[in-house]
């Protein structure tokens, strides 16, 4: 399916993107920890350093408190490192950052980074070791016109005032920003506020209609009401209401007479079943990702919904033609449907297993088996069945029954 990638040229180089990936294992197998640590990197970018944020914003408890980071079963810790690529604004970013967080849950460590780079267009921007910084060569081309003024009339000065930042804090938030290239940093934080939305935890996802909103008490968006029709939702609209003496709206089921006048509306949640509220909840950041370019993660996005309705998003992330801005759709589950080449690529096919003894996690694709060879796989095979028979690994054999017998044991004895 060659018309599912992204394609964008930087120079005289070419990239490929896929526009979505499908993430498979067992439970505990660390699905959710890969977006888990998408979600963590996003917050540690946006508010510039490695301490706790001191109010929660993400249902991520790890992107709030960093003591549940690192891996609890080391006897002795071990820096965790953070890695993204990104197009925003036809350049390529490259974003590394390994940090030195202590041993699992130790609220007392004094906390450093390790390392942290960026690069664009893979020119090396800066390389930061602990409280060490190195630039780039940052005097010609297209980066030069993002410094800033004060860095490009005495550079030797300006270098002089990077050193002395915290060694928890972030370079690229702090006296990157400040000295070298606000434009930059502004250009980084931006794409992971705007450019990738993680939803770690779907079922507390709740739909607030932002800027915009028409000064009434009653607000029907026509692109989620469309959606909601499609889903399934034939009896009522759905939309926004401003409860009396409330300043947010809710979303709402909204019911009205022949003439189209209100007759009730009832909060969404009290009427509508779970899985098309958690649909009308999640529908408005496909829209904005489709719309944007924007790369969207979601933590088992099929619950509750009906495999069709995620087919028919999963082909609007396919579509060329709808999606022109390169948007990314990313999430697991553990409905095999979606095991199929006629849905995706075997590249976006993705597998997490865990080792038991080590406790550490390993993602690879169903394109790394090769096409040739006793363990190849080929476009026509079936991968469901396959991946049932333990051809892919990251599945496990589950027999609850000895637990039940050990359970029972006790009745059997007549006690």
């Amino acid at each position: 399916m060659d018309y599912s990638l992204h394609v964008q040229k930087v120079g005289r180089k070419t990239y490929k993107g896929l526009s979505s990936a499908v993430v498979y294992g067992p439970n505990a197998a660390g699905k959710t920890a890969i977006i888990g640590a998408l979600d963590t990197l996003k917050h540690i970018v946006l508010r510039g350093n490695v301490r706790d944020a001191e109010t929660m914003t993400s249902p991520d408890r790890a992107a709030f408190d960093l003591s549940f980071i690192p891996n609890s079963g080391l006897a002795d810790p071990k820096p965790v490192s953070f890695g993204i690529r990104f197009f925003e604004g036809g350049d390529l970013f490259e974003y590394d950052l390994k940090v030195d967080l202590g041993a699992f849950m130790d609220l007392s460590y004094d906390r450093a980074i390790v390392r942290e780079s960026l690069l664009v267009n893979e020119k090396v921007v800066f390389d930061r070791r602990l409280e060490t910084v190195s630039l780039g060569d940052l005097g010609s081309g297209t980066l030069a016109e993002q410094l800033s003024d004060a860095f490009r009339e005495n550079k030797a000065a300006a270098i002089n005032f990077i050193s002395g930042f915290s060694r928890d804090e972030l370079f690229l938030t702090n006296g990157f920003k400040q000295i070298v290239s606000p434009r930059l940093s502004a250009r980084v934080t931006g794409w992971f506020d705007r450019g990738l939305t993680v939803v770690y935890r779907a079922d507390r996802l709740k739909t607030v209609q932002g800027a915009g909103l028409p000064d009434k008490a009653v607000y029907i968006n026509e692109t989620i009401d469309a959606a909601a029709k499609e889903f399934g939702v034939s009896s009522n609209a759905l939309g926004f209401v401003v409860p009396e003496g409330e300043s947010t709206p809710r979303l709402s089921s909204i019911f009205a007479d022949a003439e189209g006048n209100l007759v009730r509306a009832v909060p969404a949640e009290d009427y509508e079943s779970y899985g098309t509220v958690r649909f009308v909840n999640l529908f408005p950041l496909v829209a904005q990702a489709i719309a944007t370019g924007g790369t969207l993660v979601v933590d088992e996005f099929d619950a509750s919904i009906h495999p069709m309705a995620l087919m028919s998003i999963v082909s609007v992330f396919h579509n060329d033609d709808i999606n022109r801005h390169g948007a990314q759709l990313v999430f697991n589950t553990h409905n095999p449907v979606f095991l199929n080449g006629n849905v995706f690529r075997r590249d976006e096919i993705k597998f997490v297993e865990r080792d038991r003894e080590t406790g550490g996690s390993t993602c690879y694709a169903l394109s790394d088996f090769g096409t040739s060879g006793p363990s190849g796989v080929r476009k026509g095979d079936d991968y469901m069945k396959s991946y049932f028979v333990s051809r892919y690994g990251a599945i496990e054999d589950i027999d609850f029954s000895p637990v039940f017998e050990e359970l029972m044991g006790d009745d059997a004895d007549g006690q």
